[in-house]
């Protein structure tokens, strides 16, 4: 008898222990956040974190049409935040995500960046370079936008038919480019700009020649449930969140 009570009092020690662990695993975020934005995501996901230190954010950086695919394909993610509105329209006619919570989460501005040296000045001076770094535009917005200017000054198809064109994964890779040198220059945000160690701001590029760079944010359908992940979501959209946005250059909704 005292066995079979033993055998329960353990069994029952068991069950605790797997409940709680199971509960301290479902206290997760999962957020797919373009490239861009991995400093300010970083330091929000830090600041977060000081007032409830028992929630694990974890944050999943890349270019916004690779993360796209990704939560299509399945894979988990509570928060999107993408750099082009048009990946967020993707998942919504995918079905991925909760409409309800989408909204417009910051703004950026691209400029043209390389060594002081680099002679260009404005978008008429990139025909004389050899190499100019932009993200891919199939998959990451500012290669998009990038591409979206040049061709209003009618000299991409040119500059990719000679070769002058290097294609980057993302825009940090972009920028990487320039900062060391391998190519002449490269387009990027503002906001990656600032993170360069070598390369200068040359010129930003007109407003007027591409679409307004947008962060559209929403939580996924998979999130439902979720209620930390809630509470991450209404944090970074709230104004608690402006001061650590405006410092590292971006332009609040």
């Amino acid at each position: 008898m005292k066995k079979v009570r033993g055998l329960s009092i353990f069994l029952f020690f068991i069950l605790i222990v797997f409940s709680t662990q199971a509960q301290a695993q479902t206290r997760q975020v999962r957020v797919s956040v373009a490239k861009s934005m991995s400093n300010l995501c970083n330091s929000l996901i830090t600041n977060f974190q000081k007032q409830h230190p028992d929630i694990k954010i974890v944050p999943n950086f890349a270019s916004s049409g690779a993360l796209a695919k990704q939560i299509e394909q399945g894979a988990p993610a509570d928060i999107y935040v993408s750099a082009n509105p048009k990946w967020m329209k993707h998942l919504i006619e995918k079905g991925k995500i909760n409409t309800s919570t989408q909204k417009i989460f910051a703004h950026n501005a691209l400029v043209f960046v390389g060594k002081s040296s680099t002679d260009a000045h404005s978008m008429n001076d990139l025909q004389k370079l050899t190499r100019v770094a932009l993200g891919s535009p199939s998959s990451v917005p500012a290669g998009q936008y990038a591409k979206q200017a040049m061709d209003k000054e009618g000299i991409y198809d040119e500059m990719l038919k000679k070769g002058q064109l290097v294609m980057a994964k993302d825009v940090r890779q972009a920028l990487i480019y320039a900062d060391r040198g391998e190519t002449d220059g490269a387009f990027v945000y503002k906001t990656d700009a600032m993170l360069a160690t070598s390369a200068k701001v040359l010129f930003e590029v007109p407003p007027a020649l591409y679409t307004r760079v947008t962060y559209p944010v929403a939580m996924t359908k998979e999130s439902d449930g979720n209620g930390d992940a809630k509470l991450f979501y209404d944090y970074i959209v709230s104004e608690a969140a402006h001061p650590e946005m405006i410092r590292l250059g971006f332009t609040l909704p």
